[in-house]
């Protein structure tokens, strides 16, 4: 059997405008890294692997967590959200959301877009997202143990996209749930790939720790 234990990385600059000032921990993020990282190794502290994205907060995650990364994979790497957000608003004339309401409504026209193939010039298309995510996904399917993955929102939706065969807008709905720090186990058994937990913050659960529990 194999274990895949996707987690995505801590609260990043949640003030940014741009994928650079985006891609760093906030404070809150690297304290709930730690926490996460506490909790896993008082449960099962072992992996056979440990793998992150390239981007600076999924590595820092991943280090915060106490864990030594042993391979970055830019196939882990996040959907450029801020470049497609400014094709959508100078190509179809929808302004770029302010606060996180505007956001919950933004992401599924964005996304339907992009799967329409309906925005230009943009760093990756919604096919080549959705083919390295899955590739990286069946080749884990293909080995044996278990293997931490350090990675996004986007990334981990496709993923769930992938395994339950969900349309655009439901996977939008799932991304949009997806909390920093979060905890989504995958198990390949009997050669089908099936979703265990999705969502977990058992290193937030407690009352203390509520303001912990963050979107963006």
């Amino acid at each position: 059997m194999t274990e895949i234990i996707l987690v995505r990385h801590g609260q990043a600059n949640s003030d940014a405008k741009d994928e650079a000032s985006y891609d760093r921990l906030s404070d809150l993020g690297r304290q709930q890294a730690t926490w996460l990282g506490e909790h896993l190794k008082s449960t099962n502290p072992h992996f056979d692997h440990v793998v992150t994205g390239t981007l600076t907060r999924q590595a820092d995650t991943a280090r915060a967590m106490g864990f030594a990364i042993t391979e970055q994979d830019k196939r882990l790497n996040e959907l450029q959200y801020f470049a497609m957000a400014l094709a959508l608003e100078q190509q179809h004339g929808t302004p770029y959301p302010q606060n996180v309401s505007d956001y919950v409504n933004h992401l599924p026209l964005l996304m339907d877009h992009w799967q329409r193939n309906l925005l230009d010039g943009i760093p990756e298309r919604f096919d080549n997202f959705t083919a390295r995510i899955t590739g990286l996904v069946d080749e884990l399917c293909g080995a044996h143990g278990r293997v931490l993955l350090v990675t996004s929102g986007g990334v981990i939706g496709m993923v769930v996209r992938h395994i339950l065969a969900l349309d655009n807008a439901a996977t939008s709905r799932v991304m949009l749930q997806i909390m920093n720090s979060s905890i989504h186990r995958l198990h390949y058994v009997h050669g089908q790939l099936m979703l265990g937990t999705f969502n977990a913050t058992p290193h937030l659960d407690t009352p203390d720790r509520a303001h912990a529990r963050t979107f963006v």
